[in-house]
């Protein structure tokens, strides 16, 4: 996990990132989350939490980075693919709670 943090210290984004270790690709990143605050936005903290979660994913030898971002999230969608992220598909999401 990644913070970030304004001079005054209060916490103005994060982003959670991991590795995923999978059978039928090679091994790769997903960002878990990526929040900055709202009066933060397009001020460029998410683009340098993204950037830091993905330089530590190389170090830790993944060769790509997944994100997924609900449908109704357009504004996210647009930082994604100004980031160089591709959209490669579409997906319904399953749960059962245990």
């Amino acid at each position: 996990m990644f913070v970030a943090a304004a001079q005054d210290e209060a916490v103005t984004g994060w982003a959670h990132v991991s590795v995923q270790h999978l059978v039928e690709v090679d091994t790769r990143a997903e960002v878990n989350g990526l929040v900055v605050s709202e009066g933060r936005r397009g001020g460029g903290t998410g683009r340098l939490l993204l950037q830091t979660a993905e330089e530590w994913a190389r170090a830790h030898g993944c060769h790509s980075m997944f994100v997924r971002s609900n449908v109704i999230r357009e504004r996210a969608h647009g930082f994604y693919l100004r980031e160089g992220y591709e959209h490669h598909k579409l997906q319904k999401a399953f749960r059962k709670k245990l």
